[in-house]
Formats: structure tokens, C-alpha cells, sequence
């Protein structure tokens, strides 16, 4: 026979660690009030709660409009780690939405986030770093993370974090490089990177590749990459396992030789010859980016003469898949039969 008892455990489909969440419009409301509880438990359930809720966009738009970030901003501040951790983590799955990084740029949250560059919790710098990274995906947040004053921590920091944290700050820095790159020039990043580029992990030798592409775009940066005598790093990483790598060494030798003395200091360090194979690399972006550097190198008299020894490899070119490939070997094929 039943009896009309009423168990004291918590139904199933209960989470204790969240907090309830209210009925229809009172729900991000309710969620608001209780993040600016003075009892510890009840920030911690509610971010919880907050963090399942925001990975709709259709809830993030609507906490960003009631001023969820500025709620979330003091709490980064807060003295538990566990609320910065999901504080931040709230605000990465808020950044992943487009309405969230316009929303962090209007309520000021890159600032903010900043403070936390020396938390001493890693999960709360890798949310942090997370953050940056999608942000600095859009050029405008790019830009906002440059005006923040922020490329010269994250250079000095590639130093000193661990390994999957200096994958995300290369990623920031290099959306940031591709916006304005002359404050990490001015932060030595140039060196950090190359550091870098015989890393063990892919990752971070990919990332690294990628970043002192965008840098050497600007004259200053490809002076810096000759300077600081890169060429012979790249030519090693022509060989590289990864086609990523190699792509990106390819495209940094493509923008450093573009100067006379950047091309003698790649014919130097021995990179036509090393290029050369790389327009038969499976990869089509590695086979574009080589073409483009021997072009350039054959801008050189000593490089042209070389390269018309090679003119048959290259006219293989001419029929490849790929017609940014078709032509770029037509253009290298121009430049080397060139003749005063």
C-alpha cells in the first residue's frame, strides 16, 4: 500500500550544484540577482546554471541586454577562485556568439579580463586566453585588444605559460598582428617567436609560423625577421611534418624577401632549393605559397639564374588543380624568363 510520504532526496533530473532556474521571463532576472549574492553558494549556482543557459544565442542576447557583462566584469574580481573560473567560462561561451564579442567591445569587457593575466588558477588564464582569442578574430576586437595595451603581456607571457596556453595567446597575437603589428615589434616578438619555431608541439610551431607571417608583412617587421636571422629557422621548417608549418614558413619567406637585402639573406640560408619540392607538396596552399616565394627570390640575378635550370618542374604547375596554383606558376615562369 502507498504511503503519503514525501522522499527527502532530490528528483533525479535535479542538479543541486545549479541553481533553479525561474518560470519564462523571470528566468535571467532571477539568475542576475543571485550572481550579486553576498553567499558564496549561491554566485557559484548561479554562474553554473548562467553557463548552460548562454550556449543559446538566443539567451545571450538577451543576458547582454540585461547587463549580464557588466554583473560578470565584477565578478572576475571576485576572491573565489571557483567564481572567476566560471565567470570567465561564462564569458568564452558568451564570446563564442557574434552578439557576444559586440557585446564585449560596447560594456568594455576586454579590460577587465586583462586583470586576470596572473591569476594564479590555470583553468581561470586559459578561459581568460580563450576569450581573447575569439575576440581578436573579428578586426574590430582585434583593434580593441591592441588599444588595451595588452600585445606586449601577451609577447612576455609566451614565456612563461604552459603549452596550451601559448597556443591561444598566439592565436590572439596573431589576429592582432594582422590589424597592427608595430607594438609587438616594439616587444621583441619577433624573438619570442623564433624561440618558438623548434617547439616540439605542432601546435605551438604551427602558431608560431603563423604569427611571423603577419609580422612580416610591414617593412619594420621584415627588417626584424632579418635581423634577428630567421631565414635559416624557416628553411629548416620547409621540411616540416606539418603542412601547416611549412605553408607558413613558405608565406613568411614570401613577405621577408620581398626587400634586396631579405632576398640575399634568403638565397643565403639556402631557400630556393628548399622551396623547389614544395611546388609538388600534396597540400595546394603549400604549393602557393612556394611559388610565391620563388618569384620572389627570382627577383634576384642570382636567383633567376638557378631557377631557369628548374623551368620544367615549374611548368608542371601549369596544369595543376588549383588555379590560384596555375597561376602563380605562370607568373613565376614570367619573372625567371625575364630578360634585361
Amino acid at each position: 500500500m502507498a504511503l503519503p510520504r514525501i522522499s527527502s532526496k532530490l528528483p533525479p533530473d535535479i542538479d543541486s550544484t545549479k541553481a533553479p532556474i525561474a518560470f519564462g521571463r523571470r528566468a535571467l532576472p532571477k539568475l542576475n540577482e543571485e550572481l550579486q549574492d553576498v553567499e558564496l553558494l549561491t554566485r557559484q549556482r548561479a554562474l553554473m546554471a548562467l553557463c548552460d543557459l548562454v550556449h543559446d544565442p538566443e539567451h545571450a542576447y538577451e543576458a547582454i541586454n540585461q547587463g549580464f557583462l557588466e554583473t560578470l566584469k565584477g565578478l572576475l574580481s571576485d576572491e573565489d577562485s571557483t567564481v572567476r573560473r566560471k565567470a570567465t567560462e561564462v564569458l568564452y561561451i558568451m564570446a563564442s556568439h557574434n552578439v557576444g564579442r559586440t557585446g564585449f567591445l560596447k560594456h568594455g569587457v576586454i579590460p577587465a579580463l586583462a586583470h586576470l593575466l596572473n591569476d594564479p588558477v590555470i583553468i581561470v588564464r586559459w578561459n581568460m586566453h580563450y576569450s581573447l582569442k575569439l575576440i581578436s578574430e573579428m578586426p574590430n576586437g582585434a583593434v580593441c585588444v591592441v588599444e588595451s595595451g595588452l600585445v606586449p603581456s601577451l609577447v612576455l607571457k609566451l614565456r612563461s605559460e604552459p603549452e596550451e596556453i601559448q597556443v591561444l595567446i598566439l592565436e590572439t597575437l596573431w589576429g592582432c598582428l594582422r590589424t597592427e603589428a608595430f607594438e609587438a615589434l616594439a616587444s621583441g616578438a619577433v624573438r619570442v617567436f623564433k624561440e618558438k619555431l623548434s617547439h616540439p608541439d605542432v601546435r605551438i610551431r604551427s602558431r608560431a609560423t603563423q604569427a611571423l607571417m603577419a609580422i612580416s608583412v610591414p617593412l619594420q617587421g621584415k627588417n626584424t625577421v632579418l635581423e634577428e636571422d630567421i631565414f635559416p629557422d624557416l628553411v629548416l621548417l620547409l621540411e616540416d611534418e606539418d603542412p601547416e608549418v611549412r605553408a607558413n614558413a613558405a608565406g613568411t619567406l614570401m613577405f621577408a624577401a620581398i626587400t634586396t637585402p631579405g632576398k640575399y639573406g634568403a638565397l643565403g640560408a639556402g631557400a630556393l632549393l628548399a622551396l623547389l619540392p614544395l611546388t609538388e607538396d600534396q597540400e595546394s596552399k603549400v604549393r602557393l605559397y612556394a611559388l610565391k616565394a620563388l618569384t620572389v627570390l627570382a627577383e634576384a640575378p642570382e636567383g633567376r639564374r638557378t631557377l631557369l635550370t628548374h623551368l620544367p618542374l615549374l611548368r608542371e604547375r601549369n596544369q595543376d588543380p588549383n588555379p590560384a596554383v596555375r597561376k602563380a606558376a605562370d607568373i613565376a615562369i614570367k619573372v625567371i624568363e625575364w630578360k634585361p
